[in-house]
């Protein structure tokens, strides 16, 4: 399905790492030849490195990328918090990808109202942008996160009061398909634990652990992008796509970076607002939860939005956790190994963004 052939695309915080993989993804023509793909963001820097990345680095198995990016892409300084600045990224838009977030739990816990600026408002203003203007906007998807669920700490709450601006907006903006995505940690994700981790070994450790047994679930920057792919493809309005993710404990993420090196590991204790384990669907989200292929879509609760999708099986008897099915230390070493994410074969001077290209 060509999804995204002769289409505007907008990607709100498109120079995060998951902004700049779906773009990537987006440009190599998998899903068909977009028209534009416009990257919104506020940092001028990480624009100019992004647009040089694609100058700089062209390698033959890129010449479509390369070529499409001549063509199409398209560089846009604005912040989701300024209405105007939303108004004039999405009027040309049919899909936009709200990948704009405060995301680091403490830096939430610390800046609530910066949170609630961004994570919140910032989805407001998009909505409020179609709505007031009657943009043509086909679909809006909201990227969101585990950590909306059941949610004890301000990231999570603002997310999941995202992911609820999004659906209500189905039912005055029937014109525009509202949807989310939500999923566990990326891995290699600008700001994640594993490049920490990587650089405490290079310096010798010690490697800092917060609890033992805490769990996240885990995924590549790639399977992310195919999570909100399919979400495009299949998703109904107002629904939340969420992917079958495995998870691990820190500390054998951890050992299997270190593998046989002499570092130590030091337990530094939780952080303000982390869980112990993160829950993708909650039990109460489980009683309206559906199979759609490999993912799980959270059906939405507004009456209004609710069809036949409604009457199909639940996909889940109780809440799908990370402390559900753990990796063990060998099975997190082979999910490591198969994204190239060990030590040995991370190469220095790559970024953590690039490592999942």
């Amino acid at each position: 399905m060509k999804i995204f052939e002769d289409k505007t695309i907008l990607v709100t915080g498109g120079t995060g790492s998951m902004g700049k993989t779906f773009v990537r993804r987006v440009l190599s023509g998998e899903l068909g030849t977009p028209r534009k793909v416009i990257v919104f963001s506020r940092d001028e820097g990480k624009q100019h490195e992004m647009r040089m990345s694609y100058q700089h680095k062209l390698v033959a198995t890129d010449e479509v990328i390369y070529r499409n990016f001549m063509n199409v892409l398209e560089f846009r300084v604005g912040d989701v918090r300024d209405f105007g600045n939303v108004c004039r990224a999405v009027r040309t838009a049919d899909i936009v990808v709200n990948a704009a977030a405060l995301k680091q739990v403490p830096t939430c816990e610390y800046f609530p109202a910066q949170a609630v600026m961004t994570n919140c408002l910032g989805a407001a203003n998009i909505v409020r942008a179609i709505e007031e203007n009657g943009y043509p906007v086909g679909t809006v998807v909201s990227i969101s996160t585990d950590k909306a669920c059941k949610p004890v700490n301000v990231m999570g709450m603002t997310k999941s009061i995202q992911e609820r601006i999004f659906t209500a907006a189905n039912i005055l903006n029937p014109k525009t398909r509202f949807i989310a995505v939500r999923y566990g940690n990326v891995l290699a994700s600008r700001g994640s634990v594993i490049p920490l981790f990587h650089d405490q070994i290079r310096n010798g450790g010690p490697v800092t652990v917060t609890v033992a047994d805490m769990t996240r679930f885990l995924l590549s920057l790639d399977q992310a992008i195919d999570t909100v792919f399919a979400a495009i493809k299949e998703a109904k309005p107002g629904e939340t796509y969420v992917p079958n993710a495995p998870s691990a404990t820190v500390l054998n993420l951890a050992n299997a970076l270190i593998d046989n090196r002499e570092i130590e590991i030091k337990v530094t204790g939780i952080r303000p607002g982390e869980k112990m384990h993160e829950i993708m669907v909650s039990e109460e989200e489980a009683n309206h939860c559906v199979k759609r292929g490999d993912y799980f879509a959270i059906l939405p609760m507004l009456p209004e939005l609710q069809g036949q999708e409604s009457m199909e099986p639940n996909a889940l008897t109780k809440e799908f956790s990370s402390a559900d099915t753990i990796l063990d230390l060998e099975q997190t070493k082979e999910l490591l190994h198969r994204h190239q994410l060990l030590i040995d074969q991370v190469d220095e001077t790559s970024s953590p963004n690039e490592l999942l290209r």
